[in-house]
């Protein structure tokens, strides 16, 4: 499925994203389903449109954040911060085989810098530092620079 995004941190004129459905709790198309089913929104309403107590409204980043923390202090989980989902995604893509250069091309990364947070997930690591890498064809992506 394709969407456009009227403006992004790097595109102020907007871009088309694509997602597909997923097996498992991780699937785009029943949690828009979803979204749907909780905030009905007409037409002429935007996407991410939610029922606030004086009507629908556009849900914020600021909305989106306040409502993620919550959910997440609910589930026992801390810390929660805004790149918490782009690198929980990353490393849900990676630990299901998803090439690195695919993965970084979804994010729409220009960039190596974001690599910073996979050296800390030890499931992402395992592969790379066993006595025979399993994934080193990623290693130059992944591992730091030997100095």
């Amino acid at each position: 499925m394709k969407f456009r995004i009227p403006r992004t941190k790097t595109s102020p004129t907007g871009e088309e994203t694509y997602w597909a459905a997923q097996e498992g709790p991780s699937d785009p198309k029943a949690a828009l389903e979803n979204h749907f089913r909780l905030n009905p929104a007409g037409q002429e309403m935007h996407l991410f449109a939610w029922n606030h107590p004086k009507g629908l409204r556009p849900l914020s980043k600021m909305e989106f954040l306040k409502r993620m923390i919550t959910a997440t202090k609910a589930a026992g989980l801390t810390d929660f911060k805004g790149h918490s989902l782009r690198i929980g995604g990353t490393l849900e893509y990676l630990l299901r085989g998803v090439p690195f250069d695919v993965v970084k091309s979804m994010g729409r990364w220009s960039s190596e810098a974001f690599t910073l947070y996979l050296r800390q997930h030890a499931m992402i690591l395992a592969p790379y530092i066993q006595s025979t890498p399993v994934l080193e064809p990623f290693t130059r992506y992944t591992m730091p620079p030997v100095r």
